[in-house]
């Protein structure tokens, strides 16, 4: 007689289902984990590293490679000291630069960044791979009081083209002095980038220095100049926070940081934004390896708890496979059904598992977009991904063994008359 090892399985498990739907759902979630960990640290990595290309170095005041970065490109932090509109034009005028980008911080509008710079930030940024900067309605500015806004900015919102804003003076959310008196008119709105100029807003260098003309230390001087009053006046800046700088050929790259690292006029800090970057991610590499560390090993806790789920229903069938060894089942089939077993509550949890990685991808990258500026895709599996999962596979199919074998030994002592 020969049996149907499978239909044997099936028809075992479901006697067991209880027990059965606990493990695939604690394995489930434990591939949810996984993955979801998996995902989100790699295509984070992706995105951070491609937040800027295709500039050469990025330039500030002398403090550290991280934290002009971080301020500079990122966003994050101010700067601890500016360095002077003079050395910019100096630096711009260098033979071996082909362009430049001056960037000036410290204003913000309801919690999103401001950066003061030229028409050329538009021309020159780049992201991700070599992608250009692109309005998805307006123009970039033109007038002083014009203002490009990110994709994030007007869908959070709400604006549109020909919506008047009031910058702040600072960059925290709220509680910030506001240049009232200065209102500025957005000109312009960019497609979604990814990276953080959606959380953005671009006014010009000019417009910077026309809504801090009658302030000082940061408060409004008793003397008040108007909107109309500051165009007529030489808004010439006296400072920039940073600036980045595009050369003419890659070769001058170590020999124009060396020079602007020894710039005598002032104190100054040249950066290769890709090596910084990449040190960066070294530096915070290591808390996405303990989160890989922690799921792998809620994985294994969830086979293990399979095993456990296998084992201890091998008291209640050893009249089963005690009659199944005496219809003529080999010994080695004993262990098979175990591994069929094994093979159906892993295969059913890696498919519940990919599906829930899809769902939480779908509901959760828009809110990592929301908070965090990050654009993560959602895409199928990679090898590693895939090979992890045949890993867990494998794994979960020599676990089975030890209950087979178990079960088997049991057979051979029981009988058909189960021992009490």
């Amino acid at each position: 007689m020969k049996t149907n090892l499978i239909s044997l399985a099936l028809k075992s498990a479901y006697n067991r289902r209880g027990n059965v739907l606990l493990a695939i759902l604690s394995i489930a979630l434990s591939i949810i984990l996984l993955l979801t960990v998996d995902t989100i640290r790699k295509q984070s990595k992706q995105s951070f590293l491609n937040t800027i290309s295709e500039t050469n170095l990025i330039v500030g005041a002398r403090s550290g490679p991280v934290n002009l970065l971080l301020y500079s490109v990122f966003h994050i932090g101010n700067a601890t000291n500016n360095m002077s509109y003079q050395s910019y034009e100096k630096i711009a005028k260098l033979p071996e630069i082909e362009w430049v980008i001056p960037l000036s911080l410290g204003d913000s509008h309801k919690g999103y960044r401001v950066i003061g710079t030229e028409q050329s930030f538009f021309k020159h940024y780049r992201y991700g791979d070599s992608q250009a900067l692109e309005f998805s309605e307006g123009m970039l500015f033109s007038d002083l009081y014009d203002a490009v806004i990110g994709a994030n900015v007007a869908k959070k919102l709400n604006y549109k083209l020909g919506d008047k804003i009031v910058l702040a003076h600072g960059t925290n959310a709220f509680g910030n002095p506001k240049h009232n008196d200065k209102p500025f008119v957005i000109s312009g709105i960019l497609k979604p980038t990814g990276t953080p100029i959606d959380n953005s807003i671009q006014v010009s260098l000019e417009a910077i220095e026309a809504i801090h003309i009658d302030w000082k230390s940061g408060m409004r001087s008793p003397l008040k100049i108007t909107a109309q009053q500051a165009r007529k006046l030489k808004l010439q800046p006296k400072e920039i926070t940073a600036m980045m700088v595009g050369l003419k050929k890659p070769i001058y790259t170590f020999k124009v940081q060396r020079m602007l690292n020894q710039w005598r006029s002032e104190p100054l800090l040249a950066i290769l934004p890709g090596a910084t970057l990449a040190e960066l991610w070294q530096t915070i590499g290591i808390f996405e390896k303990v989160l890989l560390a922690i799921a792998s090993m809620v994985l294994i806790s969830g086979l293990i708890g399979m095993l456990i789920t296998l084992l201890s229903t091998l008291n209640e069938r050893r009249r089963e496979i005690a009659v199944l060894r005496a219809i003529g089942m080999h010994s080695w089939d004993i262990i098979k059904l175990f591994a069929i077993e094994a093979a159906m509550i892993m295969g059913s949890a890696i498919v519940i598992g990919v599906l829930g990685l899809y769902i939480v991808l779908t509901i959760g990258l828009p809110l990592i977009a929301d908070h965090y500026g990050l654009h993560l895709s959602i895409g199928l599996l990679d090898s590693q991904q895939l090979l992890l999962l045949a890993a867990a596979f494998g794994l979960a199919l020599l676990l089975s063994l030890l209950p087979g074998w178990l079960a088997y030994r049991q057979s051979l002592a029981d009988g058909l008359t189960v021992k009490n």
